[in-house]
């Protein structure tokens, strides 16, 4: 993989250097931030640790990707200016995890006591036997509507007929014409 440096700009107020590049990679995966960190930072002669890798870009189809990184004289300095989830990414420091929410989640017992409800519906349960006995009828009656569905096709049998009777009335008419 071969790193160049497209634009390098100072930036005297946050004491680092601004730096656009674009990484070469021929027959190999687009490079990881890591990577890319570890080539700026031998080119630019600094310190891995103060290398900040911003975004990298690729395109489909190439083997180029275009970034944008930032050097500090020293890590403390990133740490103290960069943003946190840049950090994490460039792996200079590690996620937080979010106690308070894990914390709220220790003081829920009383979950403990739905399962009592629970118990109760199991009480319930032996009702709901019964119910079953009332579900058979239920289905009866289902079963009657179904013929009732049947009989809503007889109205297609009548189409039929109705378009049997059509050609005899057709072939009447060719009769009379003939009778002329």
């Amino acid at each position: 993989m071969e790193v160049q440096v497209l634009t390098k700009k100072e930036n005297p107020l946050l004491k680092r250097v601004e730096i656009t590049f674009k990484a070469v990679h021929k027959a190999e995966a687009t490079p990881t931030r890591d990577a890319l960190r570890s080539e700026l930072a031998k080119q630019l002669k600094a310190a891995k640790e103060a290398v900040v890798v911003d975004h990298s870009n690729s395109s489909f189809g190439r083997y180029e990707t275009l970034g944008y990184a930032k050097v500090y004289k020293s890590k403390e300095e990133a740490l103290s200016i960069e943003r946190s989830h840049i950090l994490v990414r460039n792996k200079l420091k590690e996620a937080e995890v979010k106690e308070k929410k894990e914390a709220e989640k220790a003081p829920k017992p009383p979950r403990a006591e739905r399962p009592a409800p629970k118990a109760e519906a199991k009480a319930e349960a032996p009702k709901a036997e019964a119910k079953p006995e009332h579900k058979p009828e239920a289905k009866a009656e289902r079963k009657e509507e179904k013929p009732a569905a049947k009989e809503e096709k007889k109205p297609t049998e009548k189409h039929e007929e109705k378009k049997e009777a059509k050609p005899e009335a057709k072939k009447a008419e060719p009769k009379k014409k003939e009778g002329k």
